[in-house]
């Protein structure tokens, strides 16, 4: 069934795991090479670089080489299959027909069939396009991997649980994918058409420069493939001057608290961590949520009058829904303080206005403070 072979689609990857810009755009370039290839492989045409380099740069406005290609087939091999191909009609684009052509070839299933046909459907353009975004994010956690490895403590954050990269790992400094060596025409006909340039050209060019020809048409073309490199990592903290004296024991139980921290960070739940920033606002919310009852002059207010009016009055824009969930915290927290009632149709939420406002504002600041420690 669809719901077990496509369940991968709603397995999103944790939104403090960002991408460096570059792989953000080499994952724009893939999807669109996607929507091309897609389309020219569902109606039977022969998918030529050509034709996708011409649609990736009419779509993104940006160069499109094959450079690109290879650097897609290094973060997602099983994407395409690719080949040096000829006999091409090419339509008087200037390729001349028994020229080699680089051709794609989508890699799709046997059950990826329509009328016994492969079909790339958009439901796997899809699959695709977030395999290729997970290859992405995994390359980045490699690299994160090794420069946790050199700090000092070194640390080690299972993989499955990161939410978020260290602090101090500054993304946009991973290096750049090496490409994959691309296919490359036969020998023989790279040899022949350095003969042939060298043939037309004999005569219009200086001694020299047949010289050089001449050495080309020789020398056999050779594909050199790319060494990975990898991220820097830092260099161990070395002990400050400010630092002398201090025991080293109590040093090494320092940066180990603080490692535990960090690590605590790195793999905290996105839920918590939204809950966390609720209950750093509520401190502040409390003040406004008073003023609005006295302002009112009423007991009760409706949930949809009372988050308007704290959206009118809090520095900073809010939905009304995300109103109405810090109103709901501040019952769960202080339940002897905010009340919320469904009458009917409707929700009320009732406040306390002979409270401490000090004492409610240290009640919340616990509350986070306890949170925080989780």
């Amino acid at each position: 069934p669809a719901y077990q072979r496509f369940h991968t689609l709603a397995q999103d990857l944790p939104l403090g795991l960002t991408l460096p810009y570059k792989f953000k755009v080499l994952a724009e370039m893939f999807r669109s090479v996607d929507t091309i290839a897609g389309m020219l492989f569902n109606r039977a045409e022969t998918i030529t670089f050509a034709k996708v380099k011409q649609g990736v740069q009419d779509m993104m406005r940006k160069q499109f080489e094959e450079q690109h290609m290879g650097q897609i087939k290094a973060v997602y091999p099983t994407s395409y299959r690719l080949r040096q191909e000829k006999n091409i009609p090419t339509f008087g684009n200037g390729v001349k027909k028994s020229d080699y052509q680089l051709t794609l070839e989508p890699v799709l299933g046997e059950e990826e069939k329509v009328d016994g046909r492969p079909h790339l459907s958009a439901s796997r353009l899809l699959e695709r396009r977030k395999e290729f975004n997970r290859n992405l994010v995994n390359i980045v956690k490699e690299h994160h991997k090794a420069f946790l490895a050199a700090l000092s403590p070194p640390m080690v954050v299972p993989e499955e649980k990161l939410t978020r990269w260290h602090p101090r790992f500054n993304v946009d400094e991973v290096p750049d994918i090496s490409p994959a060596e691309l296919p490359q025409p036969p020998q023989e006909d790279r040899l022949t058409t350095a003969q042939e340039v060298l043939s037309t050209a004999r005569g219009m060019l200086t001694p020299k420069m047949e010289k050089a020809l001449a050495n080309l048409a020789l020398r056999t073309a050779e594909a050199s493939a790319g060494e990975p490199v990898v991220s820097k990592a830092p260099s161990p903290a070395s002990t400050s001057s400010a630092l002398k004296g201090v025991s080293q024991a109590l040093l090494e139980r320092i940066r180990a608290k603080e490692a535990q921290k960090l690590q605590a960070l790195m793999t905290r739940d996105p839920r918590q961590e939204e809950r966390l920033a609720m209950l750093g606002r509520l401190p502040a919310m409390a003040r406004i949520l008073r003023n609005v009852f006295v302002a009112e002059k009423k007991q009760a207010l409706t949930m949809e009058v009372a988050c308007a009016r704290m959206a009118e009055s809090y520095d900073a824009q809010m939905p009304p829904g995300e109103m109405e969930k810090h109103l709901r915290l501040f019952a769960e927290l202080l339940p002897d303080w905010v009340g919320i009632h469904a009458i009917r149709t409707d929700t009320y939420i009732k406040l306390d206005k002979g409270k401490d406002l000090g004492l409610i504002t240290e009640r919340l600041t616990k509350a986070a403070k306890e949170a925080e420690a989780l």
